[in-house]
């Protein structure tokens, strides 16, 4: 689906992340765009990605982390897609804004991400999506982004980190462990531990790994910052 030509200059952003702790990490490299966080929750993200879009901007981004659906995309790969899809619906990423974001760089992985409105927990279900639509990653806010693109005429653009890779099935806390606002729900977070204890070391290591995820974000964003284009994006 084709979206808004670019309108020069790209100064005026606006961020759609998932959570709060994403949005502080953007904002030190965008300081003055228009950020929101979605919560990780589809009522957030649809809501977030409409105001963002007639909040006067001139371009919309999707920042974050992803779970990998592609077999081999380790914690930390960069995912900038040309593409992306949400079931029964397909919209092209802003060619011009993929460059800036470094989308053309070895070792980015380019092709199609996949919008979900849930988390995905299970490696067959990652598999079997993958067979399905060919996506290398999964979000849960770079679809409600897109069609507020498209309904605004805004081009837009999408990079994300692999958090969880396609092998690896997370513990069921980690469906229950944000709050609304983005932040963490420590009565469900304790309440499943105490349940199951063995979701301990699962957990642990799902911490690790969006640690490391959100450190190549930003190490990737701040090295983009050498391209006069990017500089104009988050002047």
């Amino acid at each position: 689906m084709a979206l808004a030509a670019v309108q020069f200059p790209l100064s005026r952003p606006g961020i759609l992340v998932g959570l709060k702790a994403e949005a502080r990490l953007v904002r030190k490299v965008f300081p003055h765009a228009a950020i929101a966080a979605s919560g990780a929750t589809r009522a957030g993200a649809e809501r977030e990605a409409a105001r963002l879009a007639q909040c006067g901007v001139n371009c919309l981004l999707s920042f974050g982390l992803a779970a990998g659906l592609e077999p081999g995309l380790s914690a930390g790969s960069i995912v900038i897609p040309d593409t992306v899809v949400d079931h029964a619906e397909r919209w092209k990423c802003d060619p011009t804004l993929r460059h800036i974001l470094g989308g053309d760089l070895n070792g980015v992985r380019g092709g199609a991400l996949l919008h979900s409105d849930d988390v995905v927990l299970e490696a067959d279900n990652k598999a079997a999506l993958h067979a399905r639509f060919n996506c290398a990653a999964l979000d849960m806010e770079s679809g409600f982004l897109a069609r507020a693109a498209q309904e605004s005429g805004l081009p837009f653009a999408v990079l994300r980190v692999i958090c969880d890779p396609a092998e690896r099935t997370l513990p069921p806390v980690a469906a229950t462990v944000l709050s609304p606002d983005g932040g963490l729900n420590i009565r469900a977070l304790l309440g499943s531990l105490l349940r199951d204890p063995r979701q301990i070391t699962a957990l642990i290591r799902l911490g690790q790994d969006a640690t490391q995820a959100r450190r190549n974000m930003i190490s990737f964003l701040e090295n983009r910052t050498r391209s006069p284009a990017f500089q104009r994006l988050t002047a």
